[in-house]
C-alpha cells in the first residue's frame, strides 16, 4: 500500500450494494479481503463511463474508503468525478444492477452507465 488516503465520506455505498458485492465475491471465489475498485473512464454516450472491479490491494495514489468491512479503492482522477456519489444496487422493475447516484453528473444516458459533467 503506497501513499493512499483513507477517508469515510467521499463516496458512500448502501447496505444493499454491500450485500451484493459480498455475494458476487462469494459466487466467484474472490477472496474476502479484496476491495472493490470504483472508477470512471472516457467513453459512453455521455462522455464518461463507470467502472467496477476487484483488486487485491490499493495502488499508488488511491483513496481507500471502508464501510462495514468492505474496502473501496478509488484513484484520484475518478474521485474528482465521483465525490459525493452513492453506490446502490437495484433489483426493481427497471432492471437489476449497480446504480451510481452521482451529484456531479449534469447529464446521463438512458442506461445510466455513462454520464457527463
Amino acid at each position: 500500500m503506497n501513499n493512499e488516503t483513507t477517508i469515510q465520506n467521499e463516496i458512500d455505498i448502501t447496505e444493499k450494494a454491500i450485500l451484493q458485492v459480498r455475494r458476487i465475491k462469494e459466487e466467484n471465489n474472490i477472496p474476502a479481503e479484496y476491495g472493490l475498485r470504483i472508477g470512471v473512464k472516457g467513453g459512453g454516450c455521455s462522455g464518461l463511463t463507470y467502472q467496477l472491479g476487484f483488486d487485491a490491494e490499493s495502488k499508488h495514489g488511491d483513496t481507500i474508503i471502508e464501510k462495514e468491512g468492505l474496502k473501496l479503492f478509488v484513484d484520484g482522477k475518478s474521485l474528482f468525478y465521483l465525490s459525493g456519489t452513492v453506490l446502490d444496487f437495484s433489483d426493481g422493475l427497471n432492471g437489476k444492477g449497480f446504480v451510481f447516484n452521482n451529484p456531479n453528473a449534469t447529464k446521463t444516458c438512458g442506461c445510466g452507465e455513462s454520464f457527463g459533467v
